[in-house]
């Protein structure tokens, strides 16, 4: 996007009748004299990283990170630096700088041993978003587990007895042999009345973890490598599980058939389906995984037929176990492993699974569903929040028992404008991308024709967003977003800087140039070297149109008073023409004058409370353009 913008704006010159000020180059003239500072080769290098030119960013954040400084740079600098070091092949120093990105972002992908040490207490923080309790009267001594919904009822798996004369026992396990229960789910979620599901789908083994499709015609089960009275083992003498696949007609489950991809040699089971019933997901041994079972997919064509079982890859999956996914009907998957930073045993994890079929990095739902035992078999029902999952945990009926939750949504907005910094106009559907703490993109969309954006899904509570904003002819610009820890809606607007923008006269060259706040010490108006980087922006503009003259204001807060504030912003105009004089800029090109609090922006007067924040927009120069000729 932001690439095509930047060729649009190459292409579109239509401002002949104007001085323009490209500021990266004013940036990087300021840079060429050797200036340094942070928030210079931050610009210099994003200005270059948003339009994909990556090899010139590498330039400009190599200098950043040469700087002591920028051991404290926000993280998205480690991850920027990482991608323009891959772009001009130096993929160790891209590697080191991806590592570092981790550790700041406690990304779980590479990084999880980095972090451990603070994982647990990561793994806390959301306990409050579930209520857990026993499912009810349904859970027994015997092994239950593997829900899923089917309708008002809730199907799951269990080693009860059944009512048969005989049942046959597991040399594993030492109980009997699995069949699918039905249970009434009552509106609370409390599960009763379990019974047996069908014995059309009954067999001598194992049968475990269905799920059916959405008019409840067709339901895809495990079951041991075991149909139509034929009992199959691998080469090494182990009966696999399998996916079976049945069809319910006249009142009955007929037609059961193993799925193409299984084999005799490996597992395939706990199978899951996408909310539109085109994709089975399941858990697999096959060849291709990356560890002991991985998550794996396959596409259900229109004639029923599949195509070839893909890997959901490293993102997901490790090299230990991943099994039983579940994936909801806003995308999101969830799956349990017991790799990956957890609270003990198996955990469930979830991620967004984003348009392009790609999925957002993995996130530990934490506790209390995770238990330092076996925690699987994770669903959710989207609309009211009430679900199901699996334990070994203490305190239980016995051996693997079904637990309910009540998830506590938080529920976050963010809203904001798009607009024009100087003019304050909005810009009209304005390309506004929300990416989440590991700059992970979540959503893409157009600002209306106000400039308004509201991102209203995957947004949680206390989290870290970055919001990005680009439109045609104008710098693109990130800006980071902290969500607050209850619901409620987070404001974000962004102005942006046109990338050649017109000098008139009453033009403020502090905004045009973006510039940093002209900082002085405490009681002083002495030039810092920090304060000096950005005069040199403004140094090179005049140089560059030496008929310009320019007004130097000064602003304070309201904080001291009025006649203090008043002394202290002259003197700081003051000492800002000297140093432009004494930098090549002739006196008769340049005015000064103090305001003092006499021009607030906002409501920050004599005796009201204000944030810091808010008495810093008061603290400002301005660099106002009085004369062209």
């Amino acid at each position: 996007i932001y690439s095509q913008f930047g060729k649009e704006a190459k292409a579109d010159k239509k401002y002949d009748n104007y001085a323009y000020i490209d500021a990266i180059k004013i940036y990087e003239k300021v840079a060429e004299k050797g200036h340094k500072s942070i928030s210079l080769f931050e610009k210099l290098g994003d200005a270059y990283y948003f339009n994909g030119e990556y090899d010139k960013a590498e330039k400009w954040y190599s200098q950043l990170f040469a700087m002591p400084e920028a051991a404290d740079a926000a993280p998205e600098y480690y991850f920027r630096y990482a991608q323009s070091l891959k772009s001009v092949g130096n993929y160790a120093k891209a590697d080191e700088y991806l590592t570092k990105f981790f550790q700041k972002t406690n990304n779980p992908t590479g990084a999880e041993l980095v972090n451990q040490k603070d994982y647990l207490a990561e793994l806390q923080k959301d306990s409050d978003r579930y209520k857990v309790e026993n499912a009810g009267d349904i859970n027994t001594e015997y092994s239950d587990y593997g829900s899923m919904f089917k309708g008002g009822d809730v199907i799951f798996t269990s080693a009860r007895k059944s009512k048969d004369v005989f049942q046959r026992k597991h040399s594993w396990t030492g109980q009997n042999f699995t069949r699918l229960f039905t249970a009434k789910a009552a509106e609370d979620g409390k599960l009763s009345e379990a019974k047996e599901f069908s014995k059309d789908l009954d067999s001598k083994f194992h049968e475990a973890t269905p799920v059916f499709s959405k008019d409840g015609n067709t339901v895809y089960f495990t079951r041991n490598n075991y149909n139509e009275g034929k009992k199959r083992k691998s080469d090494d003498k182990v009966t696999k599980l399998k996916i079976y696949k049945a069809t319910l007609k006249d009142g009955k489950w007929q037609d059961v058939k193993e799925l193409p991809f299984n084999n005799d040699n490996y597992s395939v089971a706990h199978p899951a389906l996408s909310a539109d019933g085109k994709t089975l997901y399941f858990s697999s041994d096959m060849p291709g995984t990356l560890g002991q079972s991985d998550i794996f997919r396959v596409a259900i064509n229109e004639d029923g037929s599949f195509g070839a079982p893909e890997n959901l890859g490293e993102k997901i999956n490790s090299p230990m176990r991943e099994t039983f996914p579940y994936l909801d009907d806003k995308n999101v998957l969830y799956f349990s492993s017991d790799d990956h930073l957890g609270v003990g045993g198996l955990d469930v994890f979830e991620s967004k699974m984003n348009k392009d079929g790609s999925f957002t990095s993995i996130k530990n739902v934490g506790a209390p569903v995770n238990s330092p035992k076996d925690d699987f078999g994770y669903i959710v029902n989207t609309q009211t929040h009430i679900g199901y999952f699996t334990s070994n945990r203490d305190g239980g009926a016995g051996s693997d028992d079904i637990y309910k939750f009540k998830e506590s949504i938080c529920l976050q907005i963010i809203k904001g404008k798009v607009t024009d910094i100087s003019s304050l106009q909005p810009l009209a559907s304005a390309k506004v991308i929300l990416m989440n703490a590991n700059m992970e993109v979540i959503k893409t969309i157009d600002a209306d024709a106000s400039g308004n954006f509201v991102f209203e899904e995957g947004i949680e509570c206390d989290k870290k967003y970055y919001i990005r904003a680009g439109y045609p002819d104008y710098e693109t610009k990130e800006i980071g977003v902290a969500t607050p820890l209850s619901s409620g809606e987070t404001r974000a607007d962004i102005a942006l800087v046109k990338k050649a923008p017109p000098i008139v006269v009453g033009t403020d060259l502090a905004k045009v140039l973006d510039l940093g706040i002209i900082l002085f010490d405490l009681d002083k108006w002495n030039i810092r070297p920090d304060a000096a980087v950005e005069l040199e922006k403004v140094i090179a503009v005049m140089k560059e149109y030496p008929k310009m003259k320019v007004d130097i204001r000064a602003h304070t807060d309201s904080r001291a008073t009025a006649k203090y504030n008043m002394k202290l912003s002259t003197n700081r105009a003051k000492s800002t023409l000297e140093y432009m004089v004494k930098n090549g800029i002739d006196r008769s090109r340049l005015t000064s004058k103090g305001y003092g609090e006499s021009q607030l922006l906002n409501r920050c007067k004599d005796g009201v409370k204000c944030s810091e924040e808010e008495h810093q927009k008061n603290r400002r120069s301005e660099f106002i353009v009085i004369s062209m000729e």
